[in-house]
């Protein structure tokens, strides 16, 4: 059964953008919830495909916040969905202008993840 581990930059992150983007948040959020949903009953995580969604390096999925409405700024969560544990990382949450940092402080967390 799939569950989610929030990361400790993760949880900053969204407290953050609850008091200065709630609106970018609950548009992520709300995909996230599609996302998870889908994972749940695909073969392979990595079978899931959405508009929503962008693959960035070493597995690491970016949830943007696509169908949240008008004059969103572009926002994005990091997550890797681990088949081996059934585990949803959710890794952090930026804007452009962080996009760069944001993929390669994920891509760091996910090549940190322990071995099973």
């Amino acid at each position: 059964m799939w569950q989610i581990e929030p990361s400790t930059q993760f949880n900053k992150d969204l407290k953050w953008y609850e008091k200065k983007h709630p609106r970018e948040l609950a548009a992520v959020l709300d995909n996230l919830n599609r996302y998870f949903e889908q994972i749940k009953v695909a073969r392979h995580p990595r079978a899931v495909q959405a508009g929503y969604m962008h693959h960035e390096p070493h597995g690491v999925v970016a949830i943007d916040q696509k169908g949240g409405g008008k004059d969103l700024q572009q926002t994005r969560l990091y997550t890797f969905a681990d088949p081996e544990t059934s585990m949803l990382h959710l890794i952090t949450i930026g804007g452009k202008k962080e996009q760069s940092a944001d993929i390669k402080f994920s891509s760091d967390f996910v090549t940190n993840l322990p071995a099973i």
